[in-house]
C-alpha cells in the first residue's frame, strides 16, 4: 500500500502552497500533511505578512484563515486580488467560523475560489490539492 502511495504521488506534481493561519497547530498539522505528499509548503502565522510572502514564494496555492488578527482573510485576498501578480494562485478560504452553507457564497464574492471548513478541512482540502496536483501547471 505505501508503495502505492508513492508511485500515486511521483504522477503528481508539486505545488507550491501557502498556509496562513493564526492558528500555529492548524498550520503545522496542514503543512506536515502537505509536505508528506511532497509539496512545497510555505507557512505564516501573522496576517500582516501573507502579502509579502506571496510576493516572495509565488505560490500556487494560498490557503488563508478568514479570521485572524490584524487582518481579517477577506481584506487578504482583496490585497492579493489588486496586486499586479503573474500567476493568480488558488485561493482556498479556511474558517471554523463560516460553517452554513451561505458562507460559501460570502467567501466566492469577497474573490475566494473555495471555502473549506475547519472541522472537515483535512479531508477535503486534501481532495482538492489532489485534483490540482494531477491537473497540468497554468501558464505563467
Amino acid at each position: 500500500m505505501q508503495a502505492t502511495k508513492k508511485t500515486n504521488a511521483a504522477r503528481k506534481r508539486r505545488l507550491s502552497i501557502l498556509i496562513a493561519d493564526d492558528d500555529a497547530d492548524t498550520v503545522l498539522t496542514l503543512a506536515l500533511m502537505l509536505r508528506d505528499e511532497g509539496h512545497v509548503v510555505h507557512t505564516c502565522i501573522n496576517a500582516n505578512f501573507v502579502t509579502e510572502a506571496v510576493n516572495r514564494y509565488k505560490p500556487e496555492v494560498c490557503i488563508l484563515d478568514i479570521v485572524m488578527p490584524g487582518k481579517t482573510g477577506f481584506s487578504i485576498v482583496r490585497e492579493l486580488l489588486a496586486m499586479n501578480l503573474t500567476r493568480r494562485p488558488l485561493l482556498i478560504a479556511l474558517s471554523g467560523v463560516f460553517n452554513k452553507p451561505s458562507d460559501e457564497i460570502i467567501a466566492k464574492t469577497a474573490g475566494f475560489d473555495l471555502l473549506v471548513r475547519k472541522g472537515d478541512e483535512p479531508r477535503d482540502l486534501m481532495r482538492i490539492i489532489d485534483e490540482l496536483a494531477e491537473e497540468p501547471p497554468a501558464a505563467a
